[in-house]
């Protein structure tokens, strides 16, 4: 409402005071509407605006397990552990065995230099990697020297069991032959390349020669003979003519196969 303006009166000797006031209402009035409005809006943006939403915050794994442990604690229960299954590289070490070759069929005669792992499930202070002596005997804790040599992985593998069940019950062992050092022959006379020769598998006469290069042009073939190593300890004499070798056949085979230390002689 706007009022309307009046001179000021002096002359009367005070001032009117609702022509001052009438001056004054006008800027004031819309001072205070400016104010009222502006409030109301900041009220009603306030009022709209969707309270945001404090985050909840994480308790750490360690107060966690704290927390967990003492209500566990207040109820007299607590959580079992989960049981890790064992690896499967822990299964395969504890699975027992009773012989293995790495190299050799399980036929195979063992010999001296071969390296033999003797492994014993369960018990590592047994279970030892050896050669075979000269003499054709290994070494074993607790039950001191085994007979090896000209028997094979499974018959030394029993011939072990039988000396652990003086001092345990049960045995499991492991016979390994991991090299072979024992399968030798000697080439004498008129081959190529005469002398020792280490083999790895079963050899025949003629894959014998083979391996020495040949013969010479002045080899008496028909004339070859193997001296191989009795039981006894004395050499027998085989002769082996290489026409025989030649053409025989399945029924009348003559191309035998050589035992380590078997010593082809070429005239």
């Amino acid at each position: 409402m706007l009022i309307k303006e009046t001179p000021v009166a002096i002359a009367s000797g005070h001032v009117n005071m609702y022509a001052l006031l009438g001056r004054a209402r006008v800027p004031a009035l819309c001072l205070f509407l400016a104010t009222a409005f502006t409030g109301a809006a900041y009220g009603l943006d306030k009022a709209q605006a969707k309270p945001e939403l404090q985050p909840k915050q994480e308790l750490k794994s360690s107060q966690a397990a704290d927390v967990k442990a003492k209500e566990g604690a207040k109820t007299g229960q607590t959580k079992p552990e989960p049981k890790t299954a064992p690896a499967a590289d822990d299964k395969a070490k504890d699975a027992p065995g009773r012989s293995e070759s790495r190299t050799v069929a399980p036929d195979y005669v063992i010999g001296s230099e071969d390296v033999l792992e003797i492994a014993v499930w369960k018990n590592a202070e047994l279970t030892k990697v050896v050669n075979v002596r000269p003499d054709g005997r290994i070494s074993l804790p607790l039950i001191g020297d085994v007979a090896a040599a000209g028997l094979t992985p499974v018959e030394l593998h029993d011939a072990i069991v039988a000396r652990l069940k003086e001092y345990q019950d049960t045995a499991i062992v492991s016979v390994i032959v991991n090299s072979v050092n024992s399968y030798r022959i000697f080439m004498l006379g008129e081959v190529k390349t005469p002398g020792a020769h280490q083999l790895k598998t079963k050899t025949t006469v003629i894959q014998a020669i083979a391996i020495a290069g040949g013969f010479t042009q002045y080899a008496s073939r028909n004339k070859m003979v193997i001296i191989r190593k009795s039981p006894d300890g004395k050499g027998v004499r085989i002769p082996v003519p290489f026409d025989d070798i030649v053409q025989s056949d399945e029924s009348t085979n003559k191309n035998l196969y050589l035992l380590p230390g078997d010593t082809i002689f070429v005239p």
